[in-house]
């Protein structure tokens, strides 16, 4: 379902599941990706006889000159060409490529470039007609739900000032200000050591280990200067890292919390309900809910997972390594969206990029490895998503843009994205494959069309 291409690629394969693609663009549409680019760089440029931004694109080329023309084109256009090269060969990446441009084409002949990467190594698949797995029956512990109401009675706490020493789980006000010894024997205060009316929970673990404890038995109005050690791995202030400091605290307010009873009262407020039975049973519901779509995944998963285990995939370590980066870099592009940069998350982890890479590795290596089966599935099975499970699966997305499944899936497909939807459909559909093979879920047949499309299917995970 790849959309028209203007780049034709061969295939050569490598050793250690690597690929090295020669693709070569169509002299038409390197002309016409100099013509964009020249009409680009007529907007700006001004010419005797010519109103700014109407100079013709000819009239640029010959100004400015082709090659000047043809590498702006080129710097543009080869993203776009890059991924129908990929569309055309029909490869699925894994990692980094190396992209080798070759020498910019005379006029009336195409334009060459070669990719080298990795890619979804292959496996071998044994009968899978049917698949042993266990399924865990959902299950709501009393005591879960207990601790779900004492959250619940946390929450609906309200702090209020108290006139006596504080103790372990109160909350005090304090002004502070840090300092370590420098050089010269002096105190030296440090930048992002001083505070002004904060609110402290004592015994939360928010500051720094020994802190919290030193204010325990403290009143309004006290002084104390604490003394602790800033740890060995401290990533938000490395240079501190290790060294004893000293904290000037004055404390202004001791707050304790003023937890409601667990009566009706407490229901009422909570959730609306009249009395602590109802809403006992209502949190039990929720859990005992959610816990069946945490053991229906589970199922999904293990149904996929035994086949993996009975799989031959030969996985080379550079490959499992260019996915670890990938793990990595989508959960910093995540991470991005809710304002945490990379900096501030090592700090946050307290751990070097390396070692979070490493910690990547082993579900690196698994989501390779369920990839290639899956994709061994449907080649098996001849799984081929119909035109209407497509537009099943966009008919959320057009909603949300306001436009029709149709329309969506043709724009994707000049996009040519189209192919990724139809993959990962088709992944779905060899998971629900292993889960029927494997016994089913509770309710499945059941006119359920929700659960094929569940996210919690590991495809591609």
């Amino acid at each position: 379902m790849a959309a028209a291409t203007n780049v034709k690629t061969t295939v050569e394969e490598l050793p250690e599941s690597r690929v090295r693609v020669e693709a070569e663009v169509a002299p038409q549409e390197v002309q016409r990706r100099i013509t964009e680019a020249a009409g680009k760089m007529g907007r700006d440029l001004r010419m005797p006889g010519f109103r700014k931004g109407k100079v013709p694109a000819p009239v640029v080329i010959q100004r400015i000159g082709r090659d000047a023309v043809l590498d702006d084109a080129v710097r543009a256009a080869l993203p776009r060409w890059y991924v129908e090269a990929i569309d055309e060969a029909g490869i699925h990446p894994v990692g980094e490529p190396d992209v080798d441009l070759g020498d910019l084409p005379a006029e009336g002949q195409p334009l060459t470039f070669t990719i080298e990467i990795g890619v979804r190594p292959t496996a071998t698949i044994g009968d899978i007609s049917k698949i042993e797995v266990d399924r865990r029956e959902p299950e709501v512990d009393d005591a879960a739900v207990d601790e779900q109401l004492e959250t619940l009675r946390q929450q609906l706490g309200r702090l209020e000032t108290v006139e006596r020493a504080s103790a372990s789980g109160d909350s005090v006000v304090i002004d502070f200000k840090g300092s370590i010894e420098g050089d010269d024997g002096e105190r030296d205060y440090f930048d992002g050591g001083e505070g002004r009316d904060q609110l402290l929970e004592l015994g939360a673990g928010q500051f720094i280990p020994g802190f919290e404890e030193q204010l325990v038995g403290t009143s309004a109005g006290d002084e104390k200067v604490v003394e602790v050690t800033f740890p060995e791995e401290y990533g938000g202030a490395p240079h501190l890292a290790g060294k004893p400091a000293q904290f000037e605290v004055t404390v202004h307010d001791v707050k304790a919390k003023n937890v409601p009873e667990l009566d009706d009262d407490f229901a009422t407020e909570a959730g609306g309900f009249d009395s602590v039975a109802e809403l006992r049973e209502d949190i039990a519901s929720r859990m005992r809910e959610a816990d069946e779509r945490k053991a229906e995944a589970e199922f999904r998963e293990a149904a996929l997972d035994a086949v993996v285990a009975g799989a031959t995939v030969e996985i080379p370590e550079s490959l499992v390594e260019a996915r670890a980066r990938e793990l990595w870099d989508q959960m910093l592009h995540s991470l991005s969206h809710r304002g945490i940069n990379k900096d501030a998350y090592l700090r946050i982890a307290q751990k070097t990029e390396d070692e979070l890479l490493a910690e990547a590795r082993p579900d690196a290596e698994q989501a390779l490895r369920r990839e290639a089966v899956l994709a061994a599935v449907i080649e098996a099975e001849d799984i081929t998503p119909s035109e209407g499970d497509i537009l099943d699966v966009l008919q959320q997305s057009a909603i949300q843009q306001g436009t029709e499944p149709e329309k969506l899936r043709k724009r994707l497909e000049q996009q040519g994205r189209l192919d990724e939807v139809v993959d990962d459909i088709a992944q779905r559909q060899a998971v629900e494959l292993l889960v029927e093979r494997a016994g089913g879920l509770p309710g499945a047949g059941d006119g359920d069309e929700d659960a094929a499309a569940s996210d919690d299917a590991p495809a591609g995970s």
